[in-house]
């Protein structure tokens, strides 16, 4: 199912960001609740409205209506551009600092068309009604789930527009599971911390931790993390959406001892990322990556792959590598454009091709059970 540029550019704040993919399921399957479709951009006047703000120019404080921003960025081919409005722009700064509006739950829908729950998020309004992994999804509201574009799934959980955007607003689910028949829930939206960072100590004193988005806090949160590895981390980056670039520095300084981690172009030149010091460079580590692991989370892998940190294993990343900064227009709707790459040590762009796995996943086999025994093996070599 394609997914719109601007329904993948679902994170900003006012400083730089490399763009958070919120709706990682374009790549992998898996989808979460933040975000919802995007109109497409026509471009009927796209000529007429991109002469005053031109390439180069800056649109901050300009004064644009949606359907101008829009066709600027239809008329600049800007791939991942986006326009926001300001509530728009504050729900997405709001996710980035790891809070969200939603029942807590997430999605999938395979390839039978049925749409399932893929995740409950713990002490959420839907662990609280007892809705688990595995129930189907089978109406919101009056319509039926499965008939509904996963976006509009998405869009209606965590409510679309006015009194629904408001924590306490109610949504109506019907769900089945197994043998036990079909029942009628009834949630009120909260707004919730989206524990974007889960860890698993598994036998050996083997750290997993896996890392869903950027978000505000994630570095530290992977750091308490790998003070409990003894024998190795598995760091998985799967469907890993990006987000806050100043988070993927911070956690690539989690396992390097301060060094470069990549680079970025913008208006002004080539801007240097620099991990901080003192990072543990000795304990082994493997990091899992998908289709899904995009942005920040490539920059990351990019950076351990390139010093030698990490051993890369599953499959090519998704392949955005490009840096956009976000302008306020003079209605406090944000207006942002591509104003460069980002590469990783080595120079390398992840944009459009996506970073390689030192050791790639066959099509049949458990990534999980594959870190597990390129972690043995640099554990044999320490």
């Amino acid at each position: 199912m394609p997914v719109s540029p601007r329904a993948t550019r679902q994170a900003a704040t006012l400083s730089l960001v490399f763009g958070a993919v919120l709706l990682a399921g374009a790549a992998t399957g898996a989808w979460g609740e933040p975000g919802a479709a995007a109109r497409p951009p026509s471009a009927d006047t796209a000529q007429a409205v991109a002469a005053p703000l031109g390439a180069g120019q800056d649109p901050a404080g300009a004064n644009l209506s949606e359907q101008q921003a829009e066709h600027l960025i239809g008329a600049t081919g800007d791939r991942w551009g986006a326009y926001y409005s300001a509530q728009e722009y504050a729900e997405f700064s709001q996710g980035l600092d790891g809070r969200y509006l939603g029942v807590g739950l997430s999605v999938g829908r395979g390839e039978d068309g049925v749409t399932t729950v893929s995740q409950v998020l713990p002490a959420g309004p839907a662990a609280a009604a007892g809705i688990a992994v595995g129930d189907r999804l089978l109406r919101i509201g009056e319509d039926d789930a499965d008939r509904l574009p996963v976006t509009e799934v998405v869009a209606r959980l965590r409510g679309r527009e006015g009194a629904e955007r408001q924590a306490g607003s109610e949504v109506v689910l019907e769900l089945g599971r197994g043998e036990g028949g079909v029942r009628e829930v009834r949630l009120r939206r909260a707004l919730l911390d989206s524990q974007q960072v889960t860890v698993e100590h598994l036998a050996g004193g083997v750290v997993r931790i896996a890392v869903r988005a950027f978000t505000s806090g994630v570095a530290e949160q992977v750091r308490a993390a790998v003070r409990g590895a003894r024998a190795g981390v598995v760091l998985d980056l799967r469907g890993n959406s990006g987000g806050l670039v100043e988070e993927a520095v911070g956690t690539a300084g989690v396992f390097l001892d301060g060094g470069p981690v990549g680079s970025y172009q913008d208006r002004g030149g080539t801007r240097e990322l620099t991990a901080p010091p003192g990072g543990d460079q000795r304990t082994p580590l493997v990091v899992l990556v998908d289709g899904g692991t995009m942005s920040a989370a490539e920059l990351l892998t990019g950076a351990l792959q390139d010093r030698g940190r990490a051993v890369v294993a599953g499959t090519r990343t998704f392949g955005k590598g490009t840096v956009q900064q976000p302008s306020r227009l003079a209605d406090g709707a944000v207006l942002e454009l591509t104003v460069g790459r980002y590469y990783t040590p080595a120079g390398r762009s992840p944009e459009g091709a996506g970073l390689a796995p030192d050791v790639p996943a066959g099509a049949a086999e458990d990534a999980d059970a594959l870190a597990l025994r390129v972690l043995a093996g640099l554990g044999s070599r320490a």
